[in-house]
């Protein structure tokens, strides 16, 4: 079992036009915040991101931001967050939200949101990190990807046991719970210690 204490959690800076989402962004930053989880995200107080935040703040839990500097205008950083970091670069962005948490957790969004997700698993399927990574499946809004994940198994293009890094479930308290039981994958034999 793995103690989480710190939650990075990756999503949209736009509103969605489900209100279910949107709802349910507010309702994983307050449920977060209540169990004692601080979050990591992108810094924005707008759409999916700036409801986790709020969600997260008025339920009294601590919440970094992390957004890099030629976003701080695009993006509309949030001002009432517990501390906001300021990067160079995405990479460095991404690379401080996985310094600063233990687990990771997809919410519904868009390009940004997959390709944060997506690095988050190669660096697992690498060994480079051990860290949980879990798809909050918010009304169905994944389904189609995972039936994509299941063809790249089923081509051979993907194998069993790195699709079976990504922990997913629609129920938070469940995701939450598969991956504090989440075992990782053994760092590759190709790879010396010094690279994980």
């Amino acid at each position: 079992m793995s103690k989480l204490t710190a939650i990075a959690v990756f999503c949209g800076s736009s509103p969605s036009n489900d209100d279910a989402i949107f709802r349910a962004a507010y309702g994983v930053g307050k449920h977060l915040a209540t169990h004692k989880l601080d979050i990591v995200f992108g810094g924005s107080k707008l759409g999916l991101m700036g409801q986790v935040a709020q969600g997260a703040l008025d339920a009294g839990g601590n919440v970094i931001g992390v957004i890099p500097e030629f976003l701080r205008t695009k993006e509309l950083v949030h001002n009432h967050l517990t501390e906001l970091i300021i990067t160079d670069s995405m990479q460095e962005r991404k690379l401080k939200m996985h310094e600063l948490s233990d687990g990771i957790i997809t919410l519904p969004g868009g390009f940004g949101t997959f390709e944060e997700l997506f690095e988050m698993l190669t660096w697992a399927q690498l060994g480079l990190h051990k860290k949980p990574i879990g798809i909050l499946n918010t009304n169905g809004y994944y389904d189609d990807l995972l039936v994509m994940l299941k063809t790249m198994v089923n081509k051979e293009l993907l194998s069993k046991e790195n699709y079976e890094l990504l922990l997913v479930d629609s129920d938070l308290d469940q995701l939450i719970k598969k991956m504090e039981s989440f075992t990782p994958l053994p760092v590759p034999e190709w790879m010396n210690k010094d690279q994980a």
